[in-house]
């Protein structure tokens, strides 16, 4: 992990916000910057100094993980020795991260500090959207996982069964290959259901010729990987297989699209065009795909607004989808790396349609 250079990075947004110091508050920005994983922490991060706070629970742990970090230990509240360590730090003006701080505590905090500006927010976020070489070798991995858990499903799914059952044995299998925990709340929507784009996996009996859309995900060290399937346990009809083939051309045009220099928005309609192809755009109502990362969604986004320039060592997921009540719907997703001069799926799994007969 490369924290070092991760600093480096912040430091220059402080020089060109002007600002002498920044709060990181966010859990994932904590971990980025200083390799901690663990919550009710703060980074306090100056020219000069490299500050972690903490408390008794986690001042050992954090000493292992955050070696480049000063650790103190607060006893009185987490907010309240922030602002002693700025003021003895000699910090005039203070940055924070004002999507993750509330405003309840944005509110005490800037009480606390007194004479410190407490005026500039940073998007710290905006550092993670290129990814290193470490962070990529674990979404690789986190997706090996999630090939691996979809061989296996496909194995194992009967109609008759739950989607809770499918789930369960889904994520079980994928926690004995490594990964942490589900990405996400796993995604298991069939029949009718499918027409749902995050139905999570529910109770109901999957029947025998339904399609059913699994959107599932591993974390590894801290870091996610994310693909949905559609397969049909049993046999599909004309209609199944109609839709499935117009999403999967879809879901590929826009792959074939994806380099560095694209916005989300060219990306996107590249999607809706081909499935305006078949009449189906107005079945498709969300964003072609998000980055991810740390977090499961994060930015850049394919998307009607998603003006983000694509550069090598992005992220992103291409997930185009048609969903219709009363009917069902399919989706097909892919994990993608932008590399020099193009793309790379980081999720292999098989793409055509499978049909479960047994």
């Amino acid at each position: 992990m490369n924290v070092k250079g991760r600093i480096e990075r912040l430091r220059a947004l402080l020089t060109e916000k002007v600002v002498d110091a920044v709060l990181v508050t966010k859990e994932e920005n904590v971990h980025y910057f200083s390799g901690f994983r663990g919550d009710s922490t703060a980074l306090l991060v100056t020219h000069e100094r490299l500050l972690l706070v903490t408390d008794s629970r986690y001042t050992e742990q954090a000493s292992t993980e955050a070696s480049l970090y000063e650790i103190v230990e607060q006893r009185d509240g987490l907010y309240r020795k922030v602002a002693e360590l700025a003021v003895e730090a000699g910090v005039v003006a203070l940055g924070y991260e004002g999507a993750a701080l509330v405003c309840d505590q944005y509110e005490k905090l800037k009480e606390m500090l007194g004479e410190i500006s407490f005026d500039t927010s940073l998007a710290l976020d905006a550092l993670r959207q290129v990814k290193d070489a470490d962070e990529i070798a674990l979404i690789r991995r986190a997706c090996t996982i999630a090939d691996e858990g979809f061989a296996h499903i496909i194995r194992y799914i009967q109609p008759g069964m739950t989607e809770l059952e499918v789930a369960a044995e889904l994520e079980h299998y994928m926690r004995t290959l490594g990964s942490e925990r589900p990405a996400f709340q796993t995604i298991i929507a069939s029949g009718v259901r499918g027409s749902l784009p995050h139905g999570v996996a529910s109770d109901k009996v999957i029947a025998r010729g339904e399609l059913v859309t699994m959107d599932f995900g591993a974390v590894c060290a801290g870091y996610h990987s994310d693909i949905t399937r559609t397969i049909c346990v049993g046999r599909a009809d004309a209609r199944q297989r109609e839709i499935y083939d117009a999403v999967l051309s879809a879901q590929m045009r826009a792959l074939a699209a994806l380099r560095p220099g694209v916005t989300g928005i060219e990306v996107d309609r590249i999607a809706r065009d081909s499935l305006a192809e078949k009449n189906f755009e107005q079945y498709f109502g969300h964003g072609l795909g998000h980055s991810l990362g740390l977090e499961i969604h994060e930015e850049p986004r394919l998307s009607k607004a998603g003006k983000h320039i694509m550069q090598p060592n992005m992220l992103i997921t291409d997930e185009p989808g048609v969903y219709i009540p009363g009917w069902g719907g399919i989706r097909i997703e892919d994990t993608v790396l932008i590399t020099a001069d193009g793309s790379e799926p980081l999720t292999c799994a098989p793409k055509e349609f499978i049909e479960i007969c047994t």
